[in-house]
């Protein structure tokens, strides 16, 4: 047997104790990843803070989305593969698509119909 296979949650649990390895679900709504020229919003995560002798370490899952510096939190955001599918189908720039977005409630196929019968 290899790996990890075999070994009960709790066994691991209790040999992470004795390790001195801590983890901790973190109950947040919103994760923002700002970088120079972009933002990272990460939507419904799932954070999880794992401490091992002084150092914490963050493991988050949840739905990406890009955004420019400065834009609000509040804006609604759609999934960057979402906004690029209504661009090369349409042959529109970031803000006609995000506007078509905006106006079909975040659907895609919408979007696309409706810029395409402009």
């Amino acid at each position: 047997m290899s790996g990890m296979r075999g070994i009960n949650p709790r066994q691991m649990k209790q040999a992470m104790k004795k390790m001195g390895i801590t983890n901790q679900t973190i109950d947040a709504y919103e994760v923002v990843i700002r970088c120079k020229d972009k933002e990272l919003v990460i939507n419904n995560p799932e954070v999880v803070a794992m401490t091992m002798q002084g150092s914490t370490s963050y493991q988050i899952t949840g739905d990406v989305v890009e955004r420019l510096p400065g834009e609000s939190s509040a804006a609604v955001s759609f999934p960057e593969e979402d906004i690029e599918l209504v661009m090369s189908q349409t042959q529109c720039d970031r803000a006609k698509a995000i506007a078509a977005l905006e106006a079909c409630e975040g659907q895609p196929a919408e979007a696309i119909l409706k810029i395409m019968t402009e």
